[in-house]
């Protein structure tokens, strides 16, 4: 059952930034009943939940508009180009005044508001102490979603804005609401801190009872591991240098050990043994993964952004009558990333659209777009022909297969090389991707610099369109590097030199079929003769230069781009906030 059926009711229980930091009562609860009994604190908890959704949140902008462009995927092109909204956040072209700024950040302060309220009652209420076992340990559970959840907002924040204000008490208990910016090492600090707090406090998986998306221990430690490489990662300063900290071993080894710690417990979280099961038949079907893999979530649901929805397969993925963005574009470069044989490319890549008929119509490979949040995959109760756009989509945040990785890349800094332990995580990805044929993957590399490398194509392949690839290059301080890379093998194969001379300029797929049945190779000139029955698509043609090169992270500025701007209205609601790093 969804989280996000239960947040209507205590979504504003305290208060709504309009403005930064905008306190207003809108409601005549308060604590004495919110923190009254445990239903009441869940209920409480659920509401700061609800900050992760909806349009503001992980429904459309903080997921498919932020984290775009980068080496797999880019956000809407062509006109209108400026638009001071999506379109310049995506080419980083954004200014302090663009559109779809103010209100995710606004968002997350409202989310660590509600977060903060939970963190400073839940301890005081005596069923804390002093209730009966059952009780005690409800509540030690909602103390620790809501460090967790505290934690994310704060990680989103840095990851897009950098340096931010700290706030770690309700605004009640502050002499100063409008604070100048907190270096971000001392909130990763202090969040790294609550969340080691947090899994003492929070159940596993199969500890906790009921299914749903509520944060479990997994989830917890998780989102430490992945922060502690954050913290110990390259990051845009004020010096406007990508700088990481002397340090920086230390958080590969918080983040080593969580993720080690996650794999110990396979009976709760694993790889599902089918990668385009995971998002056909439990994302795109509203059904939970029974294997756990999708550790931490964000629940949508409502049927519009107020009730904490999203537009996941309406924004992006195929089209059906026309119907629906198909926002994000598949980089051509991306597709011819994957192997032949990788069960990932075709969930993650979509060369088609939907016709009336409910047949699959072959798209351009330059307009291909992300398949794993696809609108005829979405069932239950959602169906291909409907005209609704919010699909009640879950977003992942945190899968199986990124832990696995983040061990394997944080054993490889630590050891100057892989050891067994991180190779053998590495391949446990890989395998699953090749339909477990070990013969199909290959030699894993045994060196530092090879693994590492390694690593950085695989986090690649398997998280394609999940909102991850850009926030990796930042940390690794490659992403002007791969975006540089990107262009030049896109002016290759627009110009059908090595190793893109061989690919067919014409693809053939059967005409007026429910499934996209190809004729020939990808990977082989085009097929001749043409075969009857099946309808041509002039596959690689000039619409790489034409549209892709025309728009793809045209105004990429190295020393700046690497994070959002503060939007304006919220330097003038705060004074002491300050525009940093070139903007």
């Amino acid at each position: 059952m969804k989280l996000g059926r239960f947040i209507i009711p205590v979504i504003f229980l305290f208060t709504s930034c309009k403005q930064y930091l905008e306190v207003e009562p809108v409601s005549s609860f308060n604590p004495d009943i919110a923190f009254s009994n445990v239903n009441n604190a869940r209920m409480t908890v659920l509401g700061a939940y609800g900050s992760l959704t909806g349009d503001q949140g992980y429904g459309i902008r903080i997921s498919m508009y932020y984290a775009y462009d980068s080496d797999e995927m880019m956000g809407q092109g062509g006109t209108p180009y400026p638009d001071n909204e999506r379109r310049d956040i995506a080419h980083y072209n954004v200014s302090p005044n663009n559109t779809q700024l103010a209100q995710p950040f606004n968002q997350l302060y409202q989310g660590i508001e509600r977060a903060n309220l939970c963190i400073y009652y839940i301890p005081q209420m005596e069923m804390y102490t002093s209730g009966t076992e059952e009780e005690k340990k409800q509540l030690k559970r909602l103390h620790g979603e809501a460090l967790t959840l505290r934690a994310q907002f704060y990680y989103e924040l840095i990851r897009n804005w950098g340096d931010v204000a700290a706030h770690f008490q309700p605004s009640m208990l502050e002499t100063d609401l409008f604070k100048a910016k907190t270096d971000r090492d001392t909130i990763y600090d202090r969040i790294l801190a609550d969340l080691a707090t947090a899994a003492t406090l929070v159940p596993w998986r199969t500890e906790a009872g009921a299914r749903d998306e509520r944060i479990t221990q997994g989830a917890v430690r998780a989102l430490r591991a992945r922060i502690a490489l954050f913290r110990g990662g390259y990051s845009l300063r004020k010096s406007r240098q990508m700088e990481r900290p002397a340090d920086y071993k230390k958080f590969y080894e918080i983040a080593k050990a969580e993720c080690n710690e996650i794999m110990q417990h396979r009976g709760d979280h694993s790889l599902n043994s089918s990668f385009e099961a995971l998002w056909k038949d439990n994302v795109c079907a509203h059904q939970l993964d029974p294997t756990g893999e999708i550790i931490f979530e964000v629940a949508m649901a409502g049927g519009n952004s107020a009730t904490g929805d999203s537009k996941l397969g309406y924004y992006n993925g195929p089209r059906y009558n026309n119907r629906g963005n198909g926002a994000l574009t598949i980089l051509p470069t991306y597709f011819y990333t994957f192997d032949s044989t990788d069960t990932r490319r075709d969930v993650t890549c979509a060369p088609y659209n939907i016709d009336a008929a409910e047949n699959k119509v072959g798209r351009t490979l330059q307009t291909m777009v992300d398949g794993k949040f696809r609108r005829d995959w979405i069932t239950n109760p959602v169906s291909l022909t409907s005209a609704a756009q919010y699909f009640g989509l879950n977003w992942p945040l945190i899968r199986f297969s990124d832990v696995l990785l983040m061990f394997a890349e944080a054993d490889n800094e630590l050891n100057n090389g892989p050891t067994a332990a991180a190779i053998s995580a590495f391949e446990e990805v890989r395998l699953r991707a090749f339909g477990g044929d070990a013969s199909l993957i290959g030699t894993t590399p045994a060196t530092y610099e090879a693994f590492f490398n390694a690593i950085v194509k695989e986090r690649m392949l398997e998280f394609g369109g999940e909102g991850i690839r850009k926030y990796d290059l930042l940390r690794w301080n490659l992403l002007g590097d791969k975006i540089a890379e990107t262009k030049t093998a896109l002016a290759a194969m627009a110009a059908r030199t090595a190793p893109y001379n061989n690919l067919p300029t014409t693809m053939y797929y059967k005409a007026g079929s429910r499934d996209l049945i190809w004729a020939g190779s990808f990977y082989k000139p085009t097929v001749s003769p043409a075969p009857s029955g099946y309808t041509n698509v002039a596959w690689l043609g000039s619409g790489i230069t034409s549209t892709i090169l025309r728009y793809y992270a045209i105004a990429f500025e190295e020393g700046k781009s690497e994070l959002l701007p503060i939007a304006q209205s919220i330097l003038d609601a705060n004074t002491k906030l300050k525009q940093d790093y070139g903007h």
